[in-house]
């Protein structure tokens, strides 16, 4: 027999589904419609308000610190990726769109939601597609659009940051040469999961929220719902500002440091020695130029 207790969080927990599902299908149409009539000005509206109903009802709690990009301002964000839970925190925040790999589209209500975020899939397994991400993404930030793209490559435990991939960082190259754009804004942006009701999650309780190596979706989904309230914190880093003739890989690094610092002050409360800032005079606050290599 079912404990009572346990049967009325069941109960509640379905009632948020039913609620964010009515919504969700409520938004579709109206969504679609913005698309086509106003040629996708307003496409991520609908999708942030579904986010931002999903974080009320589960009860995720955000706190942002740092500078995002300002209304209009193009960017590429270099984020880390822990969860799926990434995608409703982040997607909270402000319009945007993701990067993600193919087979999300296929996916239950989390695949609905990034068709109608506007994600551009890529299929790892066809080398060549990453030339096309690249020009949609150049086309994106040429039309003054923020987009995401977890730069790891795949998610992480929680307690570290994997190696940033510089391959997709291409977009920002192609939005330079076939764009016309005469810089394009990289931004650091840092992930973490850092409490849950309320109190701190410690170095073995934070793989718990990440969703990582072979675990499969639908129990992570289940303990979730389970668990309760968790708290994440959103960290901007300072800009990075890419233009002709620049260091793809330069500039990847330097978004990868910001991120490893970001990460590592959130889970430790305290900064490494060895990724502490540089000096003021190689990390002022204005946007950081990478110069191009010589030879």
């Amino acid at each position: 027999m079912i404990a009572p207790a346990l049967l009325a969080r069941h109960a509640k927990t379905g009632l948020r589904l039913l609620v964010y599902l009515t919504a969700l299908a409520l938004l579709i149409g109206p969504h679609r419609l913005s698309m086509a009539v106003a040629g996708g000005r307003f496409a991520g509206v609908a999708p942030m308000l579904m986010h931002r109903l999903f974080l009320r009802l589960f009860q995720v709690r955000v706190r942002v610190t740092g500078t995002p990009p300002s209304g209009g301002e193009a960017a590429l964000v270099l984020a880390n990726h822990i969860s799926w839970l990434d995608i409703p925190v982040l997607g909270s925040l402000r319009p945007l769109s993701f990067v993600a790999k193919s087979e999300i589209a296929g996916w239950p209500v989390i695949g609905v939601m990034a068709k109608l975020q506007r994600t551009v899939f890529i299929d790892r397994a066809r080398k060549r597609h990453t030339a096309v991400v690249n020009t949609e993404l150049s086309r994106r930030l040429s039309a003054g659009e923020v987009v995401v793209l977890f730069a790891e490559g795949t998610t992480g435990d929680g307690n570290r940051l994997l190696p940033f991939r510089t391959s997709l960082v291409g977009a920002a190259r192609a939005a330079l040469t076939v764009g016309g754009l005469e810089r394009v804004r990289l931004q650091p942006l840092c992930i973490a999961y850092t409490g849950r009701h309320g109190m701190p999650l410690t170095r073995k309780e934070r793989p718990e929220v990440a969703w990582y190596g072979d675990m499969e979706l639908a129990p992570h989904l289940a303990l979730f719902l389970e668990r309760g309230p968790i708290d994440a914190e959103i960290v901007w880093g300072e800009p990075v500002t890419f233009a002709d003739g620049m260091d793809r890989k330069a500039a990847t690094a330097l978004a990868e440091a910001a991120v490893r610092r970001s990460l590592q002050a959130a889970v430790t409360g305290r900064i490494p020695q060895a990724d502490r800032p540089a000096p003021p005079e190689t990390a002022a606050s204005p946007p950081i130029l990478i110069p191009a290599p010589t030879a």
